[in-house]
């Protein structure tokens, strides 16, 4: 492995190459599934970008990311146990792995190593994966919207907390991240199951992603850009998106067939890699 300092792993082109071609696998089998056993899924995100701007990866980028209603993403939860290949892969959600910290589900290569910086010491399985983006209802309400879109917040920052009270610079906020990280996972999951339960009791226009931080002023996406869906190319496979996908786009990232300045066209820090034996 080459390293530029003790910590950070710089990936080279090949690498991000390889990587990209194992989440396309991944991708795969995601879908695989989700025909098998009629769940729907669409492209959100860089993924839905680059599928537009680039007709697949955005060049420089080392994730993928997938969306589901919640309705259709526990479907697929389920799913995974019975149809999942578990040979080669592994799905990691709050409620079946281990001390996993976010608000949303990966699936994983087998045999792979991928540890984002300042993650090395959490107690699970990191290897190369993509991201399963569950969309819950947001309140129609001026009022409960914002209410809705605090607790988003606060529990985003839970979570976060066994992170950041290792690596966040401030000093103070990285006091809060300890004092929040003493609070049991079981009492903050049981909370945040409640408010899942609670949300999915009345259809709304918007929906978001919950602890996934939105747009500044945004307060959730629009339900039809995931239910009004057409075809895309990504690389070797035609996927579901957005059928208004400039509305969308444009919701996400502003004018998003502008790239963005060279500084700012990287991957995420990683630690570790490795990747799968050819």
């Amino acid at each position: 492995m080459r390293q530029q300092n003790k910590q950070q792993y710089y990936i080279s082109e090949e690498e991000l190459k390889t990587i990209q071609s194992v989440q396309q696998e991944l991708i795969g089998e995601v879908a695989r599934i989700c025909k098998k056993c009629n769940i729907h899924f669409n492209m959100v995100g860089g993924t839905m970008l680059g599928a537009i701007r680039h007709k697949g990866y955005i060049p420089w980028d080392d994730d993928a990311d997938i969306g589901f209603l919640r309705t259709e993403y526990e479907k697929f939860r389920q799913a995974c146990k019975e149809e999942l290949n578990h040979e080669k892969y592994y799905m990691q959600d709050l409620r079946d792995t281990e001390g996993y910290r976010w608000g949303y589900g990966k699936l994983r290569r087998k045999e792979t190593e991928f540890v984002r910086m300042d993650q090395e010491f959490m107690p699970y399985e990191q290897g190369i994966f993509i991201d399963l983006m569950p969309f819950d209802n947001v309140p129609d309400g001026w009022l409960s919207k914002r209410i809705h879109f605090f607790r988003c917040f606060l529990y985003r920052k839970l979570f976060w907390s066994e992170v950041g009270s290792r690596a966040e610079l401030n000093r103070w906020k990285r006091a809060a991240y300890k004092i929040m990280r003493r609070i049991p996972m079981k009492m903050i999951l049981k909370s945040y199951q409640r408010f899942i339960d609670v949300g999915q009791r009345k259809k709304t226009r918007l929906v978001r992603i919950l602890t996934f931080p939105t747009p500044k002023g945004i307060y959730g996406y629009e339900r039809r850009w995931y239910t009004q869906l057409s075809k895309y190319q990504f690389g070797n496979m035609m996927l579901p998106g957005a059928q208004d996908y400039d509305g969308y786009l444009r919701v996400k990232y502003g004018d998003y067939m502008e790239l963005p300045p060279v500084e700012k066209q990287k991957t995420h820090p990683v630690s570790k890699l490795r990747l799968p034996e050819r």
